[in-house]
């Protein structure tokens, strides 16, 4: 699994990135400040680098990682859109994102960058028994080592909850964003194919920890 090492003192924008690099199978760690910056970056694959940071700012930040660590990529992220910032930041930097950005975005400028450092490895998430292989969605179940095998809308189902891990999602979010069409309350499909899943996925369907049912609600798919 590929290590990111994530520096950003806002906490709203820390946090929302540190979820969404997590759920697509990045370990993080995540610093609000360049004050303990670890001596040895050997096991980080990439470095992720606000520009306003409290003390140090990132560009200094940058340039001393850059310094000790020439093979480690840097991803600057900055509000300051500016040529002469950008320009900057590129002096020592690999990739320079402006704010606001969407998750796929950043996710896909970090495995251009592990492709060309020669750091990319297949990202994986452990949840519960479920090895899931997140290039290509394939899923183990570890007790056996037997590949699990889905239909079109179990796959779609399922990689939605991937996007959306540890969050409590309704029917409505669910049917809406794998069948692209609005929910009809009283529509049993996404029940049953619920149930369907849990059969493949869990190992007592009957009493589900994989995909849980969130009273009144909907469901969650915890990490």
């Amino acid at each position: 699994m590929n290590s990111i090492l994530y520096i950003e003192d806002d906490h709203e924008i820390g946090q929302w990135v540190q979820r969404e690099l997590v759920s697509s199978g990045y370990d993080v760690t995540w610093l609000t400040s360049g004050i303990d910056l670890p001596s040895d970056y050997s096991k980080f694959s990439i470095v992720i680098l606000d520009v306003m940071l409290p003390g140090l700012d990132g560009f200094s930040i940058g340039k001393r990682i850059k310094k000790n660590s020439e093979d480690i990529p840097i991803i600057m992220l900055s509000a300051r859109s500016s040529i002469e910032d950008k320009l900057e930041g590129l002096e020592f930097a690999d990739d320079y994102l402006t704010k606001p950005f969407h998750p796929q975005e950043l996710t896909k400028r970090i495995e251009v960058l592990l492709r060309r450092f020669n750091k990319e490895t297949t990202p994986k998430k452990q949840i519960k028994h479920l090895e899931i292989d997140l290039t290509n969605t394939v899923i183990t179940n570890t007790k056996t080592g037997d590949e699990i095998i889905l239909t079109g809308k179990q796959h779609h189902i399922f990689t939605f909850f991937l996007r959306h891990l540890n969050q409590i999602l309704t029917k409505e979010q669910l049917y809406e964003g794998v069948w692209k069409e609005p929910y009809i309350e009283g529509d049993k499909t996404l029940m049953v194919h619920i149930r369907f899943l849990r059969e493949k996925l869990e190992i007592n369907s009957s009493q589900p920890e994989i995909i849980e049912t969130i009273r009144g609600i909907g469901y969650r798919v915890k990490a």
